[in-house]
């Protein structure tokens, strides 16, 4: 299952967003005498990767209303369709590859530069690049793993992907019987108190946070970087699109994550780069 080709990516992902020199300049002017680096990233982040955003072609909101919570949990018909979608969508997720804003952010961690990954991400490609997952903070979950909505039992995502495939169309826990879901975040629910304290103190221990690909509309993740600008940190945002935040920012790049990632990287870890 995991060894098909990956999905090509989408054509409006395909053409890459290159940064302006100069606030490519100004970005790793800051992060020069950075010693302690926070990542938080969003969807655009992956993008590269072929998974489209939330509100791009292919993504949730272009695809049909998401499921929230209380649908999952109150509706048989949903759970059905929930996990028609997840066979369905599962195995081309399995399928997509890091790409080089992943491998930036590795090799920045690898530098002793990075003190972690704060991610709105489910879909586990900061692991897959081979960052330490002791230091990825999921704030919505991954899709890689499914538990039940009862006792908590959690399997590999794979082993439930397998399950489907040979007949159950909806699996059930194998401890205690009732439904299972997918271990993200849906919408109407709250996040897990866990995740979130491990990404306020990042946020307020760090003394520059990277925000990549993130819309910064989505609460309470949003007030990260504000915490970590108020703690004393320097705000540099990577994104294609404004934020609500851009004002805080001490500097904003206009790009896609993987050629100014790669740049600054090269250009503040350059011994640790790959090859």
């Amino acid at each position: 299952m995991t060894d098909a080709a990956p999905p090509p990516i989408p054509a409006r992902y395909a053409e890459p967003l290159l940064p302006d020199p100069e606030r490519l300049a100004a970005l790793i002017d800051l992060a020069r005498p950075a010693r302690r680096i926070v990542a938080f990233t969003g969807a655009g982040i992956s993008t590269e990767s072929g998974i489209p955003d939330y509100r791009g072609p292919g993504g949730l909101w272009s695809t049909g209303k998401p499921p929230t919570i209380g649908d999952f949990l109150g509706s048989e018909e949903t759970r059905r369709e929930y996990w028609r979608r997840r066979q369905e969508t599962y195995p081309e997720l399995l399928a997509r590859e890091p790409n080089a804003g992943h491998h930036a952010l590795v090799t920045l961690q690898q530098a002793g530069l990075l003190a972690g990954v704060i991610t709105q991400n489910i879909d586990g490609l900061h692991q897959k690049a081979g960052a330490d997952p002791d230091r990825v903070c999921e704030l919505h979950g991954t899709a890689h793993a499914v538990r039940c909505v009862a006792c908590s039992h959690r399997e590999p995502g794979v082993d439930v992907q397998r399950r489907q495939d040979h007949g159950e169309a909806m699996p059930r826990c194998p401890v205690c019987g009732s439904a299972m879901r997918s271990a993200t975040v849906l919408f109407g629910e709250s996040m897990p108190a866990e995740p979130l304290v491990r990404a306020i103190d990042l946020a307020r221990s760090c003394d520059l946070m990277l925000v990549i690909g993130s819309s910064l509309v989505v609460q309470p993740a949003a007030r990260l970087p504000l915490l970590a600008r108020e703690a004393g940190a320097r705000l540099a945002f990577i994104n294609r699109q404004d934020t609500p935040l851009d004002e805080a920012a001490d500097v904003v790049v206009r790009a896609d994550a993987g050629p100014v990632l790669s740049a600054l990287a090269a250009a503040v870890a350059p011994g640790d780069q790959p090859g």
